[in-house]
C-alpha cells in the first residue's frame, strides 16, 4: 500500500495541512472506529480525524511535516488494528493494484468465514437434532456429545471472535466480538459446571454458544456480501484505467495510425504533449485532443450517457473511454493523477470518508455502546437474581423457561435455579446488543449512493453534502453557459454614428478589441467576424473590467465595449433612440453590447445564446420538487425576465444585472432572508465558470457543469459530468435518496437497539413469560447488521423519474 498526502493552501499559497491516508484492518463495529479515532487523536499534532468502517480507511488531517505516517501506522497495528499507510503521488494504476490486493484479501476472509460457518452448520445441526427426541443415534441425546460440539464450536469457528473479543478487552476498546465472547464463554462455562457438578442440579444448556455463533458468523458472512456489492460501483470505476498505450514514435513521419511508427507503453509513463494511436475497441490511456482521424466514443463509464459521442480534429476526450469506431491519433493533454477519470476516482474515495453530521449522534452512542451493554447486562443480572426471581417466583419452574431455552437433554434432576435464570438473561443482553448497525449505517448508503453517482456521471462530494441537499428549499442558476448553452451567436449590428469612421465595420472593431478576453461573447464576436471574411485588425492596451465591458486602442482610436453601465462608467452620452433600441433588443431576450469609439457611442450590437434543450424541463421539476428556483444573471433585467419567461420562472424570482464580484453577495443576501426571501433559505448554486466560483463556494450547496472551470468544479459540492442542466434535478434526488437511507439505517440501527435490548432483559417475562434465549438474542443481532447494510444496497434501485 502506499501513503497519500493531500496538501490544503490559503490564500497566501502557503501549505499549512496535509492529509495522510490510512488504510486500517481489524475494524468489526462502530466501537472500533471510535477507538482507531482515539488512538490517532492522542497525536499532539493532528486536528482532525475521520474514520470509514464500510471502506475501511482513516484520514488524518495534521500540520505539514509534523507527523509520521509510519508511526502512526505502527502505533495502529501495536493496538490491534493492521494499518498501513498511501505513498505520496499514488498513480491510478497503483490504486487499482491496491484494491485487486485488498479485492483479494476480502475473497479470503469469505472464504474462510464461509469455511467457519459451514463448520458452525453442522455443529448447529447435530445440536438441533438432539432436541427431537429419541433417535436412531442415541449419542446424538448424550450431554457429553452436546459438551463436545459446544467445544469444538468455541474452537474452530469462534476461536478468532473471541481472540479479537479478548484483543479489544485488554486494549480498552471492548467490541461486538467483545460482547459476543462474554456471552459464549458464559454459557459454555456456567453449562460445564452444571455438568461437572450434577449435585447442584442446574441445566446444561450446551447448545447456546453452538447456536450463538452459528447465527452470528451466518450475519457476517451475508454483512461481507452485502458490503461487497456496495463496494462495486467504485471498483468498477478503478477498474476504467487502461494499462496500455501506444506512443506514436515520430509523429511528423505522418505515419500515425500505421505499425511501424508505435510503441507500446504502460499508460502510467505517457507524457503531456506527446501523440498516442487508439485503434477500434481500445480504451483511451490518457486525456488528450484528437490530432488525426474521426470516430466515436464510448463515455458511458464516465457520464452515464449510453449514446457514443463524435469526435473529431480538435475534439477532447477522456482516459477511460472507449473508442469504437475509427482509428485516431491524439496528443495527451493530461496523464496521470491528472486525467479526468484520476480526479472523479478522488473525488469518490475522498467522499466516502466524509461523515454526514447526522451521523455524530451515532458515533457519541457508539463510542460508549459496548461499555453502556455489559453495564446493562450486569444490572440485569443483579435485579433478576437478586429481586426477579423473589418477586415473580413462578418464572423458576421449567414451564414458565420452556420458551427461553431449547436445551432439555433429559436430565433427571435439572431445575431453573435464580442463578441460571439471571445468567441467562444477562447473556441475552451482552449477544443481543449490535454495535455494528451504528457503525455501518451511515458508511454504506454514502458508499453506495456516491458510486452510484459516479457510475451516472453525478460526482457528491460527501455525506455532510447529501445533508445540505437535503436541506435545501431555493436553487439559484446562472444563466449564461448554464441555462443556456454558454455558445451565443451574434443576431443583429445597429450602427448609430452617421459620423463615424467607415472604414472599419463594427464587427471589426469589436472583434480586435474582444481578442484580449476569452468570454463567451467575445467568441460569438469572432466567430461573427470569421463567417463574413472580415480581417481583425491589431489591437494594444486591453483592459477588462468583469460583468462591464472591455476596453483596447484599435488604430489609435481608444473603442470600448460593453453595457450601460460601462458606458456610464466612462461618462459616455447614450441618445435616446439608442436607449430605446437597447430596450428592444434586450426585452427580446438578447445581450446588447455597445461599441464606443473615443468617447461617442457608434453602435448596437446584440448577442443571442439559446436555452439548453432539457432547461425548462428541469425547472418544472424543481418546482414540482418544492424548490423555489431563481436566475440570476449580469445581464439587463429585460434579457434576464425574457429568459426567465420562456423557463417558467416568475418576474419575482430574477436577480438581474449582478457582476460576478457580487454573485456571492447575492447568494448570501438569500441566505439570509434580505433578498427574495422571506426568511432565511438553505441555497444551491448551479454555475460553470471562474466567476461563478465565489458564488458557489458561498451557497449552501455548489453543483457545477463540468464544461465549467477547474475552479469551479474545485470549488463545488457536486459536479455534473454530463454537462446537462437536467442532472441538477437527478443529483438531488440521488442526495436525497441516499440521505433517506441514512436515516432508515440510524433509525433501525436506534430502535433495534432500544427495543433488543429491554427484550432480552426480560421486561416481557413477568407478563407473558416472554424472553429472548441467547440463541435467538444472536440471531437478532446478526440480522440487525445484515439489515442495515442491505438496505443500503437497496438504493441501487433508485431511478431517475423524468
Amino acid at each position: 500500500m502506499q501513503l497519500l498526502r493531500e496538501t490544503e493552501i490559503t490564500p497566501e499559497f502557503t501549505p499549512i495541512t496535509e492529509k495522510i491516508i490510512l488504510d486500517v484492518g481489524g475494524m468489526k463495529c462502530a466501537g472500533c472506529v471510535t477507538a482507531v479515532e482515539r488512538q490517532l487523536n492522542q497525536h499532539p499534532q493532528v486536528k482532525n480525524v475521520c474514520v470509514n468502517l464500510a471502506t475501511e480507511v482513516a484520514v488524518v488531517e495534521a500540520e505539514i511535516g509534523t507527523v509520521d505516517p509510519d508511526l502512526l501506522a505502527k502505533a495502529l497495528t501495536a493496538t490491534g488494528f493492521p494499518t498501513q499507510t498511501r505513498k505520496a503521488n499514488t498513480t491510478l494504476a497503483s490504486q487499482k493494484s491496491a484494491l485487486e490486493a485488498s479485492a483479494t484479501r476480502q475473497r479470503e476472509e469469505m472464504q474462510a468465514a464461509f469455511r467457519q460457518l459451514v463448520i458452525a452448520g453442522v455443529l448447529l445441526l447435530f445440536s438441533g437434532i438432539g432436541h427431537f427426541g429419541n433417535t436412531i443415534f442415541p449419542i446424538l441425546n448424550n450431554i457429553w456429545f452436546h459438551c463436545g460440539l459446544a467445544t469444538v464450536a468455541l474452537l474452530i469457528p469462534g476461536r478468532p471472535i473471541i481472540i479479537d473479543g479478548w484483543r479489544g478487552w485488554r486494549r480498552g476498546a471492548p467490541n461486538m466480538n467483545t460482547l459476543v465472547s462474554l456471552g459464549t464463554l458464559t454459557a459454555y462455562t456456567a453449562s460445564l459446571v452444571a455438568l461437572l457438578f450434577p449435585q447442584m442440579g442446574w441445566e446444561c444448556f450446551f447448545d447456546e454458544p453452538v447456536m450463538m455463533l452459528g447465527f452470528i458468523l451466518l450475519g457476517r458472512t451475508l454483512e461481507q456480501q452485502a458490503r461487497g456489492r456496495a463496494a462495486a460501483a467504485f471498483r468498477q470505476l478503478l477498474a476504467l484505467q487502461p494499462q496500455i498505450a501506444r506512443l506514436i514514435a515520430n509523429p511528423e513521419s505522418q505515419k500515425l495510425v500505421s505499425g511501424a511508427n508505435i510503441v507500446e507503453i504502460p499508460a502510467e509513463q505517457v507524457r503531456v504533449g506527446e501523440w498516442l494511436q487508439v485503434l477500434p475497441g481500445d480504451k483511451i490511456p490518457v486525456d488528450g485532443e484528437v490530432r488525426f482521424g474521426q470516430t466515436t466514443v464510448d463515455e458511458s463509464m464516465l457520464t452515464g450517457e449510453a449514446v457514443p459521442v463524435m469526435k473529431q480534429l480538435g475534439d477532447a476526450v477522456a482516459a477511460g473511454t472507449i473508442n469504437q469506431s475509427g482509428a485516431i491519433a491524439i496528443q495527451a493533454t493530461k496523464t496521470g493523477n491528472d486525467t479526468t477519470l484520476a480526479q472523479i476516482v478522488a473525488l469518490v474515495e475522498a467522499a466516502q470518508t466524509r461523515k454526514a453530521p447526522v451521523q455524530k449522534l451515532a458515533d457519541t452512542v457508539s463510542g460508549y455502546f459496548t461499555y453502556g451493554v455489559l453495564t446493562a447486562s450486569l444490572l440485569t443480572f443483579v435485579f433478576w437474581y437478586f429481586f426477579g426471581t423473589h418477586i415473580w417466583p413462578e418464572i423458576n419452574v421449567a414451564g414458565g423457561m420452556e420458551m427461553m431455552s431449547h436445551s432439555t437433554h433429559h436430565q433427571p434432576s435439572t431445575h431453573y435455579s435464580s442463578l441460571l435464570i439471571s445468567l441467562k438473561l444477562a447473556i441475552a443482553v451482552m449477544v443481543v446488543a449490535c454495535p455494528c448497525a451504528l457503525g455501518l449505517a451511515t458508511p454504506t448508503a454514502i458508499l453506495v449512493g456516491t458510486g452510484i453517482g459516479a457510475e451516472r456521471g453525478l460526482l457528491i462530494k460527501g455525506g455532510d453534502v447529501l445533508e445540505r441537499v437535503h436541506q435545501l428549499d431555493t436553487i439559484v442558476f446562472d444563466k449564461t453557459g448554464t441555462l443556456t448553452t454558454g455558445k451565443p451567436t451574434v443576431t443583429d449590428c445597429l450602427r448609430l454614428a452617421e459620423n463615424a469612421e467607415e472604414n472599419l465595420s463594427l464587427l471589426q472593431l469589436a472583434a480586435a478589441v474582444e481578442s484580449g478576453t476569452h468570454h463567451p461573447l467575445a467568441k460569438a464576436i469572432h466567430q461573427a467576424a470569421k463567417q463574413q471574411n472580415l480581417s481583425i485588425p491589431h489591437a494594444v492596451d486591453f483592459h477588462t473590467e468583469p460583468g462591464m465591458g472591455v476596453s483596447a486602442v484599435v488604430e489609435g482610436k481608444n473603442v470600448l465595449l460593453g453595457n450601460s453601465d460601462w458606458l456610464n462608467w466612462h461618462g459616455i452620452a447614450i441618445s435616446e433612440t439608442a436607449q430605446q433600441q437597447t430596450q428592444e433588443l434586450a426585452t427580446a431576450g438578447k445581450t446588447v453590447i455597445s461599441v464606443v469609439v473615443d468617447d461617442t457611442l457608434i453602435g448596437l450590437i446584440a448577442v443571442s445564446d439559446s436555452l439548453r434543450p432539457d432547461a425548462k424541463a428541469a425547472v418544472e421539476k424543481l418546482q414540482q420538487m418544492g424548490l423555489r428556483v431563481i436566475l440570476l444573471s449580469g445581464d439587463r433585467l429585460e434579457a434576464v425576465s425574457a429568459i426567465a419567461e420562456q423557463l417558467g420562472i416568475p418576474s419575482t424570482n430574477v436577480m438581474a444585472g449582478i457582476l460576478p464580484a457580487k454573485k456571492a453577495t447575492a447568494i448570501k443576501s438569500l441566505q439570509t432572508g434580505e433578498n427574495l426571501s422571506p426568511s432565511t433559505s438553505i441555497v444551491a448554486m448551479v454555475g460553470d465558470g471562474i466567476n461563478d466560483a465565489p458564488a458557489l463556494s458561498q451557497a449552501d450547496v455548489g453543483i457545477a457543469l463540468h464544461s465549467g472551470t477547474d475552479v469551479a468544479m474545485e470549488t463545488a459540492e457536486i459536479i455534473l459530468m454530463r454537462d446537462r442542466v437536467s442532472d441538477v434535478v437527478e443529483s438531488i434526488q440521488l442526495s436525497r435518496a441516499t440521505f433517506n437511507k441514512i436515516r432508515q439505517n440510524l433509525f433501525w440501527a436506534f430502535a433495534y437497539n432500544t427495543f433488543g435490548i429491554p427484550l432480552a432483559a426480560g421486561v416481557l417475562l413477568p407478563s407473558l413469560g416472554f424472553v429472548l434465549s441467547p440463541s435467538s438474542a444472536a440471531a437478532l443481532m446478526a440480522f440487525s447488521s445484515v439489515s442495515v447494510v442491505t438496505n443500503s444496497v437497496l438504493l441501487r434501485s433508485f431511478a431517475h423519474q423524468p
